[in-house]
């Protein structure tokens, strides 16, 4: 073999070799992430989906839908301690999410059919016109769903909400700009988890900036599992999701009639309060819209004050 040659093949077997190691390294966390974060709830079967969530509490129903890259501790890690004294919640992992999966013959997982999949668990569970709450893209999902379904709807609540089209993925995200499912499985078992676990404090400081992030955010608030292979190549295919129906979402505001409430953070890093907050609230009728100060993920770093928010927009929708 010639030189070249011997040069090219130690190439590839270095190569090759540190591959199968970052696969390695991140089939091992995602083993951690399931220890650290098992299971909390129930499953139940819907069309195209098996669903995970959490059932907490007595009295008038609130179903809870969390954002990109979330799971349902987003919702459990504090703010449920607050609603669910005289509140049942219902607390999902949006589909491909936490411990949801899509059924492997589920071709459409954009946004509407995750709404779909949602107003499915509320029927499944016999809950009658629940107060939906959408944090973040979970907000999106909630007003999607709404459109969709608004007889099965009582009102919603829309803590951060994606409400409009975006043209740059916020920066936390832009790993998850991939159009290719080949390039997001690549990316999802070599080089997510390890720079992600590197400096996780770069991101937590746009996600909860101003504010500080939670120092067990990875267990009590789930977030060690976002990053499974699973969890990337899904929040992956949600960005792309965004893009395509998030548009046909926004033209529709205008169809709603149900009480709607947005409670949004002016500081927020990943969405900005003036795209999000006042176009939202003008285009849908009687839309009341808050404004408080703090970052993102003020569900998990001020729930005293969520809580609060969130029960009186149950009491407004009466049942």
């Amino acid at each position: 073999m010639s030189t070249i040659g011997k040069l090219t093949a130690g190439a590839a077997v270095t190569a090759l070799s540190a591959l199968s190691g970052l696969a390695l390294f991140t089939a091992w966390n995602g083993r951690r992430a399931e220890r650290l974060v098992p299971a909390d709830g129930h499953f139940v079967q819907v069309d195209g989906a098996t669903l995970h969530y959490a059932d907490i509490g007595h009295g008038r129903p609130i179903v809870m839908i969390h954002g990109l890259g979330g799971q349902l501790r987003n919702f459990t890690y504090a703010l449920s301690e607050t609603l669910a004294r005289d509140h049942r919640l219902i607390i999902v992992d949006r589909p491909g999410s936490g411990y949801s999966t899509f059924s492997a013959g589920t071709k459409d997982r954009g946004l509407f059919v995750q709404a779909r999949m949602i107003v499915d668990l509320i029927t499944a569970l016999g809950i009658e016109r629940p107060l939906l709450v959408g944090h973040s893209l979970g907000g999106a999902i909630a007003l999607a769903a709404a459109v969709q379904f608004p007889q099965r709807i009582g009102g919603l609540a829309l803590l951060a909400p994606l409400t409009q089209p975006i043209e740059t993925v916020p920066e936390v995200f832009k790993a998850l700009s991939l159009q290719s499912p080949v390039a997001r499985a690549a990316i999802a078992w070599t080089l997510a988890a390890p720079l992600s676990r590197a400096r996780p404090e770069v991101a937590q400081a746009q996600l909860f900036g101003p504010e500080e992030a939670p120092a067990d955010f990875e267990t009590r608030g789930g977030a060690a599992l976002t990053l499974r292979p699973a969890a990337f190549q899904a929040a992956a295919a949600d960005v792309e999701a965004c893009g395509v129906d998030m548009p046909i979402l926004a033209r529709r505001y205008g169809e709603l009639s149900l009480p709607v409430g947005i409670l949004f953070a002016k500081e927020d890093r990943i969405l900005n309060f003036a795209d999000h907050g006042p176009p939202t609230a003008q285009a849908i009728a009687g839309a009341e819209l808050t404004a408080i100060s703090g970052g993102h993920m003020f569900p998990l770093t001020q729930p005293a004050v969520t809580g609060e928010w969130i029960r009186a927009r149950a009491a407004a929708i009466g049942g």
